[in-house]
């Protein structure tokens, strides 16, 4: 008995599909056009406003009575500090740590000679925390001193 090819059973061959793929590329430049388009659309704040307290409990101090050092603007490494309620004269010489031994050194004595406690220190409104910080460094190593600080505005 032979099969006859119409009465075999049927085997059908399954067709390879491809891999079904889908390409993101379109979305992916909607995604960078969306991005664009809020980076432009946005207002940029750069920092949130804040209003500071004022000083309403603060008392002045009596510049004949203090120990004035003035920190002016400029400077190659570090602003230059004076000895004095101006900026006139030579500024202290030497490096940082000259600095501070002359400034403590003054301190002191004017603490010792005429009982002078209260040290204003002036800074331009051009110099840096760091310098103004230096000093501040060099009068609070002298016991019995009260540091006030001020800043003065060169034109």
């Amino acid at each position: 008995m032979t099969v006859d090819e119409s009465e075999s059973p049927v085997i059908s061959r399954t067709r390879q599909l491809p891999d079904a793929e889908m390409d993101i590329t379109p979305m992916i430049d909607c995604v960078f056009l969306l991005l664009i388009f809020f980076v432009v659309c946005s207002t940029m704040e750069q920092q949130s406003p804040i209003e500071l307290a004022k000083a309403r409990h603060g008392k002045g101090v009596s510049e004949r009575d203090s120990i004035i050092i003035s920190v002016g603007a400029g400077g190659v490494d570090s602003a230059p500090v004076y000895l004095a309620d101006d900026t006139n004269g030579e500024p202290v010489p030497g490096d940082l740590d000259q600095q501070r031994e002359a400034i403590r050194t003054s301190v002191e004595q004017e603490l010792r000679e005429e009982g002078k406690q209260d040290v204003i220190i002036k800074a331009d409104r051009n110099v840096a925390h760091r310098d103004v910080s230096q000093v501040i460094k060099a009068v609070s190593q002298v016991d019995g001193v009260n540091i006030h600080l001020a800043v003065f505005e060169s034109e």
